[in-house]
């Protein structure tokens, strides 16, 4: 198996890059709907987080996001209990899922806390999507419509670009136009493919 980590800033373009390689025959795991699962109802994920932070978080049994959000995303210290809970239930179950994989994949781990949550999985090669902070927020505002002053938050709560750059193998540039980006992503996948298939990394 050939264990590529992807990891970049929320709105960097992370996803896109994660499609095109499923396009071209990888197998993704993404961590942001495993981070879901791991707190659906009845799960001892919601039930920690329900004793940590109050029903107020809590709607008809499910987790009410938005209310978590505006806690965790104005508090460092209530993000930090958040994450305490809910990394290493992702991290568990992303090395189930991995391990039921069969031994000729390429598999993507598309993990935006890959340094936040201190993933060290035996990735062959770690890559991040990078764009400006400031394209960042432009494009959770128009695309995903917050305020800016949400957007901001979202940001400046990641890891920096300097961060995960350490952390990384290869920094793909979101910042250009997307066929541009989408060309890079296909240049990387084929070296992705030469170095799983030759046996060399």
């Amino acid at each position: 198996m050939y264990l590529v980590g992807l990891t970049g800033g929320i709105a960097s373009g992370k996803s896109t890059v994660a499609s095109a390689w499923v396009e071209l025959g990888g197998i993704e795991i993404d961590a942001d709907k495993l981070a879901r699962e791991v707190v659906e109802p009845g799960t001892p994920g919601l039930a920690e987080i329900q004793r940590e932070f109050g029903d107020s978080v809590i709607s008809d049994g499910a987790l009410n996001r938005a209310a978590l959000g505006a806690i965790v995303f104005s508090n460092t210290d209530k993000r930090k209990q958040l994450e305490a809970i809910v990394h290493p239930l992702v991290k568990q179950l992303a090395a189930k899922r991995i391990a039921e994989l069969p031994d000729d994949s390429i598999v993507i781990y598309n993990v935006p806390l890959l340094v936040e949550a201190a993933v060290h999985l035996d990735f062959n090669k770690v890559v991040t999507v990078e764009a400006p902070a400031e394209k960042q927020i432009e494009r959770l505002v128009s695309i995903r419509k917050m305020n800016r002053a949400e957007a901001e938050k979202r940001v400046a709560s990641q890891a920096s670009p300097v961060q995960r750059a350490n952390a990384a193998d290869v920094i793909l540039n979101s910042n250009q136009d997307l066929h541009l980006l989408l060309k890079d992503a296909r240049k990387l996948w084929q070296q992705i493919e030469h170095e799983a298939f030759s046996g060399s990394n």
